[in-house]
This record gives C-alpha cells, sequence and structure tokens, in this order.
C-alpha cells in the first residue's frame, strides 16, 4: 500500500500541536456511531450538526501582543469598538468566525498589515 501524500505550510511540528489533546479514536468512533445510527433509521441526517473544536482565544492578550488599541483591533476584526470591549470584559462571547480570525491573527501576525489595507 501506498503513503498518501499532501502538501501544507505547515510544519510538521505545527501539525502536531493542532492534533494535541485530540482523541482520535473516539472522533472516529463517535462519527461511525452517528452513521450507524442514521442507516438504522434512529437519527436524522437534520440532527448533524458538524462537530468542531475551536481554538481557544483571549482577545485582549492577543489586542495587546499586536500593540492594538480597541478601536484599530476592532477595524481589522470588522466590528464595532464597543463589540471587542464586551468580548475583553467578558459581557459578550465571539462569534465561531471571531474566534478563528482571532486565532488566525495571533498565529500569524502579517494578517494584521493585509486586514487594515483592505
Amino acid at each position: 500500500m501506498s503513503k498518501a501524500k499532501f502538501s501544507s505550510s505547515l510544519s510538521e511540528k505545527e501539525i502536531e500541536k493542532n492534533f494535541e489533546g485530540v482523541d482520535l479514536f473516539s472522533s472516529v468512533m463517535s462519527g461511525l456511531e452517528e452513521a450507524l445510527a442514521y442507516e438504522k433509521g434512529t437519527a436524522r441526517a437534520a440532527t448533524y450538526a458538524r462537530k468542531r473544536s475551536l481554538p481557544d482565544v483571549n482577545v485582549a492578550a492577543t489586542r495587546k501582543c499586536l500593540n492594538l488599541t480597541q478601536k484599530s483591533f476592532a477595524y481589522v476584526l470588522g466590528v464595532s469598538t464597543r463589540t471587542v470591549e464586551a468580548w475583553e470584559t467578558g459581557k459578550s462571547n465571539h462569534s465561531p468566525t471571531a474566534r478563528n480570525l482571532i486565532y488566525l491573527i495571533s498565529q500569524d501576525h502579517t494578517l494584521v498589515a493585509k486586514l487594515q489595507d483592505r
């Protein structure tokens, strides 16, 4: 059997880090159990939502690490300054999309300049 080949912009260590704490066996078993329940008719397809593990982000720490004000960070993210303030004080939670964007920015600071230039 030939070994599958793929290419990635991530290093091998970065890929390994992405899978830290992930129980692949349990994830595969859960998916198989869901598929079996659907096949047996004990579950409907509409009940399935893709289960995703979202990265943890600290909005204030990320913003401060980038040396941005709340106003400039809000501009980069495409939200209001009050929204960033609410996230930082815990008055509201960021959406999964915002969380992913903040995570990506925290991992690659060059994205800030690209988003500021839009």
